[in-house]
């Protein structure tokens, strides 16, 4: 086997690997006397199937096998003789591809662009600012408001009172199309809140208005998509009879509510909110503390980086931009996005801080756990309830899901490894001080 190198510019990398035919017809050969002591056929006793049989049989199938073993094992030991490594799997082609025949020499190109040398960074001097924000009284009463808002109950109106959005009607309601009642449009005593948007478009509006004891023809169209295909597009008449008007009444900031939402008392629950609030925000000072970390790594360290992972960074920001800039489009059939020079500066940044923070993650054996990994797992599954099983499964079957599941963790843990050794000094601010933080990172 002969490995000869046509290009070397850059990053870019070409190789020939020839297998002589010789080479080649000889490791068929030592495959099939391995498996020759196992192998059957009608006329020969196991184990007794000449060889010239076996090759007639299964040569062909062996051939294959042993060209693309002869090309694995010789491109492991070029990259680990050159110490290349790839940055996208490197492209192979065969020579002369189907006019090939048995007793040629095996000739295979072989591309791909190397991953640069990445230079060593001095992270000593690395001097950061965390934002920290406490939970102040007003955010605590808010959230507590708006618990109580969620616990509301709701009392009788005076009788005769018109009923407004936001209250509760107590209803009877029987539906019909084209003047006969279907199947599933009738409901006694239901508690419909108006404005809650749980029954179909216009249905909720009509009873604004109603009385206690009062008869309300509704008029409405079943939407064009609904679910019910024997009723999606239909004009339907509901007979309602209003039993009861009842307005809202928030639970009062109290024990009791505090014991609702599983805490001893209402002290404690305020505790629960700002622990919860104080959470939230040490996650949001955490996002700006990383940026300025990056900036400060970015900063730091200049290399060549290869046009491929750059050109493929720059096509995936442009496109997701394009997506958040036309939300109603959730396929992919729309015309090309052309990546602009600010998504290929943001594509070179990506990149550069990627491959660099991979290299100082590889420098310390910082590795991604089994339990962090399951938790991930675990994490995305609960976005497909009823269907956990099938994403575990889907997961254990793509590497490349797995892939990006497993980059966000050790890039986390990578930085967290360099914020451990930085000079960190801590600063109290308001919410808004942080929010407008936040909001400076969407400018890059």
């Amino acid at each position: 086997m002969q490995v000869t190198e046509t290009l070397n510019e850059g990053l870019k990398r070409g190789y020939t690997i020839t297998i002589a035919a010789a080479e080649l017809d000889a490791k068929v050969t030592e495959k099939l006397l391995e498996a020759q002591p196992e192998i059957e056929i009608k006329g020969f006793r196991k184990g007794k199937v000449p060889l010239p049989m076996l090759r007639k049989q299964f040569g062909a199938r062996v051939l294959g096998d042993a060209m693309q073993e002869s090309v694995d094992a010789a491109m492991s030991e070029h990259f680990e003789k050159s110490g290349d490594r790839p940055a996208l799997q490197p492209k192979i082609e065969m020579e002369g591809g189907e006019n090939w025949k048995e007793g040629d020499d095996v000739v295979v190109t072989v591309a791909y662009e190397a991953l640069p040398a990445i230079p060593e960074v001095d992270l000593g001097d690395i001097t950061l600012e965390r934002m920290v924000v406490k939970a102040e009284d007003a955010a605590v009463t808010e959230a507590l408001e708006n618990l109580a808002k969620n616990a509301q109950n709701f009392e009788d109106r005076k009788k005769g009172s018109k009923a407004k959005d936001g209250d509760q009607v107590v209803i009877d309601f029987e539906g019909f199309v084209d003047g006969e009642a279907f199947e599933g449009g009738k409901g006694e005593d239901y508690p419909l809140v108006l404005g809650s948007g749980s029954f179909i478009p216009g249905f909720e509006d009509q009873l604004v208005g109603a009385k206690a004891d009062e008869d309300v023809e509704v008029k409405v169209a079943f939407p064009a998509e609904y679910g019910a295909q024997h009723l999606a597009g239909k004009d339907a008449v509901f007979k309602c009879t209003v039993k009861a008007v009842k307005a809202p009444k928030p639970a009062e900031l109290d024990d009791e509510l505090a014991k609702r939402y599983g805490a001893e008392d209402l002290a404690a629950l305020k505790g629960q909110i700002a622990e919860r609030l104080e959470a939230e925000y040490s996650g949001a000072a955490r996002a700006v503390l990383k940026r300025g970390l990056l900036d400060q790594l970015d900063a730091k360290v200049k290399f060549e980086l290869p046009p491929s992972l750059v050109e493929a960074e720059a096509g995936q920001i442009a496109h997701q931009l394009w997506h958040e800039e036309n939300p109603d489009v959730h396929d992919h059939n729309h015309d090309s996005i052309e990546a602009t020079d600010e998504h290929k500066a943001l594509a070179e940044r990506r990149v550069r801080l990627g491959l660099l923070l991979a290299e100082l993650g590889r420098a310390q054996k910082i590795e991604v756990t089994d339990s962090e990994m399951t938790q991930a797992v675990m994490n995305q599954a609960r976005q497909y309830p009823g269907q956990e099983r099938a994403f575990f499964e889907f997961v254990q079957q793509n590497p490349q899901m797995q892939q990006q599941l497993r980059a966000p963790i050790f890039e986390d843990k990578v930085v967290d490894f360099i914020i451990a050794g930085a000079k960190v000094s801590e600063k109290e601010v308001s919410k808004d001080d942080l929010q407008k933080a936040i909001e400076a990172l969407d400018e890059l």
